[in-house]
């Protein structure tokens, strides 16, 4: 239990970097950041979208490897909003894969079994954790 309270203290205070590996459709660019404010989707309340209502959210990301219609995506959450990879990569039009909730407004969702994301937490450096 003191691992687990310790680890809720540090991405409360964000000394823990988040990152999370997603494989997304298409060819999204090699990186960016995507700043667009995260709420509840005005048209059904179950799901977030990109509103101008909503919270600031800023998602960096890089691709690490293209799978032709896919790619592989290193995510890095500079806020932690409900939904907010999934919400930013379907703005851009880059859903993930497998994503039935988010896949709105591209052609095609691709069928794939398993996680969305895969989370993985490491330590900031102290000068990393002001910004």
């Amino acid at each position: 239990m003191v691992a687990q309270s310790r680890l809720v203290e540090q991405l409360a205070s964000r000394t823990v970097r988040r990152t999370y590996l997603a494989l997304v459709q298409g060819d999204p660019p090699a990186s960016g950041v995507i700043d667009a404010p995260v709420g509840r989707d005005p048209r059904a309340r179950t799901r977030m979208a990109v509103t101008h209502r909503g919270k600031e959210s800023r998602t960096s990301y890089r691709v690490i490897e293209r799978f032709g219609a896919a790619a592989l995506v290193e995510c890095r959450l500079d806020t932690g909003r409900t939904h907010q990879i999934r919400v930013h990569f379907q703005h851009i039009r880059h859903p993930l894969i497998g994503d039935t909730v988010y896949r709105r407004g591209t052609r095609h969702g691709m069928a794939f079994r398993g996680r969305r994301c895969m989370p993985r937490a490491e330590p900031c450096s102290p000068s990393s954790a002001r910004r």
